[in-house]
């Protein structure tokens, strides 16, 4: 099993050597995360919340998600980076192609989309964007993506682009992975058919293999059972090793350290958190290395 440090909104200028710290003591990768903007007010129910609140405020940091990618990827040679997750109907799909094509370019290969459709209305609002036309947005964004990534002259036809031939040079050697989240059927339904990995939002334990089967059933529904596909999933309750063991086990096949707020609070040191991430790669990621 791999891990993944997460590492929303804690101090921009600490990222880079978080990002160091992580690939020396064996994680697969670091997540960072996306608003585009966050409002004074916020209207839209948060749905990962019981409540509907989101734990979140105007004031906590969003760096830009490509910028700090490219700061961590040039102090390191191994590691994985992603976004969980970069609200990708908000954008132009051509400004991400360039900017993602151009990090898969510069990382040797290490950068994945990490993508979801987002839940904040009032962020689409102030974008001007359907907020009711977001998945199909997203349907659509994704196959120009690819195609875009593949280099020489694209055209495209659909409900919300259409654009004659163009290209954005210099295209990756491959295509960027791409790994979906969401937990509605509509989300893991677009998971199954057209994502090269998931990203969960926490789920219990015995939550997980449910959702590993259902997304599996989707795939093999879709023709994509045979393709090589990644698991990253969060587990909302303390780190187990046992747990993480049985989890391996029913298909789960990238587990994660929490974002450092969790443990340490709002504000914590540089060296406090490699001591979190030590602590979590001796319990955890050397036993299942």
């Amino acid at each position: 099993m791999k891990f993944w440090q997460m590492v929303p909104w804690m101090e921009t200028e600490q990222l880079v050597g978080v990002a160091k710290f992580a690939e020396e003591v064996g994680f697969e990768g670091v997540m960072n995360a996306d608003h585009a903007v966050y409002p004074e007010v916020v209207n839209a129910p948060y749905p990962y919340s019981p409540t509907g609140k989101p734990l979140m405020s105007p004031d906590w940091p969003y760096p830009d998600a490509w910028i700090t990618i490219m700061a961590m990827a040039a102090a390191t040679t191994t590691l994985k980076l992603s976004t969980s997750v970069y609200v990708l109907p908000l954008r132009s799909p051509f400004e991400v192609a360039k900017a993602t094509g151009t990090l898969a370019i510069l990382t040797g290969n290490r950068f994945i989309l990490g993508a979801g459709i987002g839940w904040m209305k009032d962020e689409f609002e102030i974008y001007g964007v359907d907020f009711h036309k977001r998945g199909k947005i997203m349907d659509e964004m994704i196959e120009i993506l690819r195609k875009l990534w593949a280099g020489g002259m694209v055209s495209y036809k659909g409900e919300i682009f259409d654009f004659p031939n163009l290209q954005i040079a210099p295209a990756p050697e491959k295509t960027v992975p791409v790994y979906l989240g969401g937990s509605s059927l509509a989300a893991l339904k677009r998971v199954a058919q057209v994502a090269d990995g998931f990203i969960g939002n926490g789920n219990m334990p015995d939550e997980v293999p449910g959702l590993i089967a259902e997304i599996q059933r989707l795939r093999a529904e879709a023709g994509r059972a045979h393709l090589p596909f990644e698991f990253v999933m969060g587990v909302n309750t303390p780190p187990d090793l046992d747990t993480f063991k049985r989890l391996r086990d029913q298909g789960m096949t990238s587990g994660v350290s929490y974002p450092f707020y969790f443990s340490l609070g709002m504000h914590s040191s540089l060296d406090d958190k490699k001591r979190v991430m030590e602590d979590f790669a001796e319990r955890f990621i050397r036993p299942l290395s």
